[in-house]
């Protein structure tokens, strides 16, 4: 078959408004036939507007359509197509929900989309060993809804309502990660296709231990890996017990040093916090308008603590005591469920509530990790950043973990506050990598921070996941064009593409 494929286009506008159309590149008609063969004609797609909504995430990075969108309906299906596609040398991007936030689904070559959220059953609930199996298209709401009646739950939370599967990708988090663990602790098997079209289950067929000695950690490196190696179709996941009680505060301090100092005092304490989120002042006022809350302006943690009666006493007393040391007030006790929901709803809403302060402006978000104890430096650092780059943004972490996020607010149109995102961006993740941190706690490499993959795990760090990707993936065709920016530079020396180099070359036009 006759195939004739875009040129690669590494360059990104400001937001998905601009889509990249000028490249664009068709498959032929007989390989779009070869596709309707295998998921049937209701299931493929070329039109423009459904490749468009394809072309990007949630992130400000330009719309890069693919070519077609496919949505397979079982593991079969889309091991037909891989193979297919690999065959012919067409790109992969698997594509969830789409709401990340660092360009992972962009289709930097074109290729093929695999669309996975119409393979929505959840496989196998194994009550006694706490595990569940899930295909591709469960989000976490819905896993949730159908645990209700069970006793259990699934605590990973993502600010979205992502799919399980893409969570897994993307080596996702959230606000309970600081008691039950990340995607990378709460993953115990895989099932991936890989790019010849093989399966392959990480722990082994049906497994669903909690520990093993065997072999090297196959699902650890799918966790993670953002669809460059395979496409997860499965997941075995880790279930806990929902916690007999819960309790819910917000608590404002006089400073942002105040309230982290408080965080690392917490944790120090071994008080078994289940979350506990920061909101700067700016962030706080956004929540209030957005969410209808009523909180003080100033600098706010949002702390759940999860046991039973006796113990969430010892704790909130104890919390309280370290708070108050620290210059804390204005204490809020949520002890009933709605009230609870309505505060943690005004918290994975941040993003929204952030857009609203500057209506016309797009969103950029960045986070960071660093050791809990440099947590305190990084955050005023980054509070006196924004104010001499003179940005608008909001911060909102999961400062248990030691991981935050920036939300910038920046005016598209406007090339020199591009230019200042980009500064301060790329100064947070090197402050980030000086402290001994990370440039991403949870986002992900994808388009956003490839120039700083190189700089946190090194030379040889970037050698062994090359030699990785190219033992799965010998023709680079698996959500090309991400990670790993040192390939992309190499390809650029090489003469092959001709792209950015720096954030600033991402942003804008």
């Amino acid at each position: 078959m006759a195939i004739l494929l875009r040129p690669a286009s590494w360059g990104l506008f400001s937001w998905r408004g601009y889509c990249s159309r000028g490249t664009q590149g068709r498959l032929s008609a007989g390989f779009v036939e070869a596709l309707k063969a295998v998921v049937g004609s209701p299931h493929v797609s070329t039109a423009a507007v459904v490749r468009e909504q394809h072309g990007h995430d949630e992130s400000m990075h330009r719309c890069q359509p693919p070519d077609a969108v496919v949505w397979p309906q079982n593991v079969e299906q889309v091991s037909r197509l891989a193979a297919l596609c690999y065959g012919q040398g067409v790109p992969i991007i698997p594509f969830g929900t789409g709401t990340g936030l660092e360009g992972g689904v962009c289709a930097v070559q074109g290729g093929v989309c695999i669309n996975l959220t119409r393979m929505d059953r959840i496989l196998e609930l194994n009550p006694e060993d706490f595990s569940v199996m899930v295909e591709p298209g469960v989000t976490r709401k819905a896993l949730n809804t159908h645990l209700r009646d069970s006793g259990l739950w699934f605590p990973v939370d993502p600010g979205a309502d992502a799919s399980l599967c893409g969570m897994a990708a993307t080596g996702a988090s959230g606000t309970n990660s600081v008691r039950y663990g990340t995607m990378r602790d709460n993953v115990l098997n895989l099932e991936v296709v890989l790019p010849s079209g093989q399966r392959l289950h990480t722990a082994g067929p049906g497994r669903r231990f909690r520990k093993s000695a065997a072999g090297y950690n196959l699902t650890g490196l799918f966790v993670g890996s953002e669809g460059t190696l395979g496409l997860i179709t499965a997941a075995t996941l880790r279930l806990h017990p929902v916690p007999e009680a819960t309790v819910a505060a917000t608590c404002a301090f006089p400073t942002v040093q105040a309230a982290v100092d408080s965080t690392v005092h917490i944790l120090q304490a071994a008080v078994p916090v289940a979350r506990i989120e920061f909101l700067d002042e700016v962030m706080m006022d956004a929540c209030n308008r957005h969410s209808k809350l009523n909180c003080c302006v100033a600098p706010t943690l949002f702390l759940e603590f999860h046991g039973s009666e006796q113990a969430l006493a010892e704790q909130v007393q104890r919390t309280e005591e370290i708070i108050r040391h620290n210059g804390g007030s204005h204490f809020s006790w949520a002890k009933e469920a709605e009230e609870r929901s309505r505060l943690w709803a005004a918290r994975h809403n941040a993003w929204y509530a952030s857009l609203a302060l500057r209506p016309g402006c797009k969103g950029y978000s960045t986070d960071v990790c660093v050791p809990i104890s440099r947590l305190p430096e990084i955050l005023v650092q980054t509070k006196e950043d924004l104010e001499a780059w003179r940005l608008t943004g909001t911060i909102v972490g999961h400062v248990g973990d030691g991981n935050f996020h920036c939300i910038l607010l920046v005016d598209p149109e406007d090339p020199e506050e591009l230019l200042r995102v980009q500064a301060f961006a790329e100064q947070l993740g090197r402050r980030a990598l000086a402290l001994h941190g990370t440039c991403t706690g949870e986002h992900g490499i994808g388009l956003g921070k490839r120039q700083l993959l190189p700089e946190e795990v090194g030379a040889v760090g970037m050698e062994t996941m090359r030699q990785i990707k190219a033992t799965l993936d010998p023709q680079g065709l698996m959500n090309p064009g991400k990670p790993e920016e040192g390939t992309v530079l190499r390809l650029q020396e090489e003469g092959h593409f001709r792209g950015p180099r720096s954030l600033s070359q991402l942003l804008c036009p």
